[in-house]
């Protein structure tokens, strides 16, 4: 445990790419194997489910540091996070027992979860006595399920490659589905399976529905006059409709079907009609594509493939209701042999000759959907095409370089893919509540919530009118000009935008509910966001998807800020 909290601490203290590498080998070279298995499994973006829940652990951590629930909120407030609050109210260890992170994991933390909260109170403070602050620290994470660190699954790889001499390609492959969620409940790594991703010996599939490294795109921002020239002729390019859904990859091997989320998640029991349709598939296939939500011959909105995925159960009504379809991509399995060495375009030509293969149903309709290519003459006329993606149900296009191999990750070694996306939505909305960030950006207020008035402004002078009562704190009245929150943001500003914003925000607070301050209205800001939704959730009705802050706008006033109609004219 020690060491790993170690490696933790080192990992967070440097932004040096070959510093992370070399931590990582270092530990790696030191740790046993079942340890090794556990710190791949958390640093590959594995996530305990919370053991204790927080009300709880700040319960317990203020009777055994002895203080008030006051004054643990406000060391929390200055903190900025909830388990190095723990890890320094926290007396001085009275003991020291030296455990392993793969002991710690198995014999500790995870029968803690069944155990009733009394002894797992008991527990605790045992383990507090145990650890030294960085100790307690790594276990508050565990313990919370908040466990994050500042290293990506390629520095993972490279670590891993270094250290057991084998290609980088090969570590990728064996760790998809290492970290699958779940899994360190049901199936805990362990020596074995740490052993077995190290071993010397190239076999990069260990079990049949292990599926292979996702290969990613590249957001591109060349201005359309400039991309015969950095691209290339349009000719070199397969260009497809860029859809709204969940990249997957759907293996057919074995006799049996598996479907994985981009994120490494086996969602196979949530997709019955794409499990059946796979079974047709020859022995030895996998797909990679988008799941969508089809209805009425386009794609749906994302939210009605989020409000599949939220059912606990799945009837004949949801399945009718809400229909999935998979939207296929690329092939890279063929009758057991791997294709990501062959180009874009031979792999192209093998899955358009797979979908002759399967044919079409009983209603006439393909058994096996293929991502459709989109062609026009020259870049400006496929340009064309993309600005008519919304009114199709899509984000924009993706390019393909034809002579592209199948790579790992977001990589241009094996050739390019491109997100050529259309620009974002956007309104212009008001900055009402604040929060600090994590992390870093504890000290902070970087976390904002935006709102828009619920009609037009006459003036200025109504507008201001509004704030001013916000100020003197007086309930908005029914039917009368107000500020409506929508949505929520906390990227898209440089460190010293937010560092300018935080200052405002200090001068300007009004409440305090919590760690949340409620300010007086004063900055606008243009939110992108890449759709919206209706939603009987929010109190503005409208749902954004995937919200960010474009830029400060010092040149709007508050009373020319947007409002409902303007969201309300973007839904779909």
């Amino acid at each position: 445990m020690r060491d790993f909290a170690d490696l933790y601490a080192e990992l967070d203290a440097t932004t040096s790419t070959r510093d992370k590498v070399a931590a990582l080998r270092r530990y790696f070279a030191r740790a046993t194997a079942a340890d090794a298995a556990w710190a791949v499994y958390f640093l590959s973006g594995g996530r305990p489910r919370r053991v204790v829940g927080t009300a709880q652990l700040k319960t317990w951590a203020c009777e055994a540091a002895g203080i008030d629930d006051w004054l643990f909120e406000e060391c929390y407030q200055s903190v900025g996070d909830l388990a190095e609050t723990i890890a320094l109210i926290l007396p001085p260890p009275k003991t020291a027992i030296e455990l392993g992170l793969a002991q710690w994991m198995d014999q500790r933390l995870l029968p803690l979860r069944e155990a009733p909260p009394e002894v797992q109170r008991e527990r605790l403070r045992q383990w507090w006595n145990e650890l030294d602050t960085p100790g307690r620290f790594l276990l508050g994470k565990l313990i919370g399920g908040g466990f994050r660190v500042g290293v990506s699954r390629l520095l993972v790889t490279r670590a891993l490659a270094e250290q057991a001499g084998l290609p980088p390609e090969i570590i990728a492959q064996r760790l998809m589905g290492f970290a699958t969620t779940g899994r360190a409940a049901s199936a805990p790594p362990d020596a074995a399976q740490f052993e077995a991703l190290v071993s010397p010996a190239i076999d990069a599939r260990q079990d049949a529905g292990q599926p292979y490294p996702f290969f990613l795109a590249h957001p591109l921002e060349t201005p359309v006059e400039a991309m015969d020239e950095v691209l290339g002729p349009v000719t070199d390019w397969q260009a497809e409709w860029k859809y709204d859904g969940i990249r997957v990859q759907v293996v057919r091997r074995a006799g049996d079907v598996w479907i994985w989320s981009r994120g490494e998640e086996l969602v196979t029991d949530r997709f019955p009609e794409v499990v059946e349709a796979a079974r047709a598939w020859p022995e030895g296939t996998v797909i990679d594509g988008e799941l969508v939500v089809w209805k009425d011959g386009r794609p749906a909105a994302f939210a009605l493939l989020q409000q599949r995925i939220g059912r606990k159960t799945l009837g004949r009504r949801v399945l009718a209701e809400v229909p999935v379809a998979l939207i296929a991509y690329d092939l890279l399995e063929w009758e057991g042999r791997d294709l990501r060495k062959a180009s874009q375009a031979m792999r192209r030509l093998q899955l358009e000759a797979l979908a002759a293969r399967l044919g079409s149903r009983s209603d006439g309709t393909a058994t096996l959907n293929l991502s459709p290519l989109v062609e026009a003459a020259d870049w400006a006329g496929l340009a064309r095409l993309r600005e008519g993606s919304r009114a199709r149900g899509v984000e924009g296009l993706m390019l393909k370089q034809r002579e592209a191999r199948y790579g790992t990750g977001r990589t241009k070694s094996e050739g390019v893919w491109w997100k050529w996306k259309t620009d974002p939505l956007s309104v212009d909305a008001v900055l009402i509540y604040a929060q600090r960030g994590h992390g870093r950006r504890a000290s902070l207020y970087t976390d904002y919530t935006f709102a828009v008035w619920n009609r037009p402004p006459r003036d200025a002078d109504e507008a201001q009118a509004v704030v001013e009562a916000i100020a003197r704190r007086e309930p908005a009245q029914p039917g009368a000009l107000q500020l409506v929150a929508f949505a929520k943001a906390y990227s898209g500003l440089s460190d010293e935008e937010f560092r300018r914003i935080d200052a405002v925000i200090r001068r300007t607070t009004l409440e305090r509910f919590g760690p949340v301050h409620s300010v007086r209205p004063s900055l606008v800001f243009e939110l992108g966001f890449e759709g919206l939704n209706r939603s009987t959730r929010h109190k503005s009705g409208i749902a954004v998807r995937f919200p960010r802050m474009l830029r400060i706008r010092d040149d709007k006033p508050l009373h020319e800020a947007d409002c409902l109609a303007s969201l309300e004219a973007l839904l779909p």
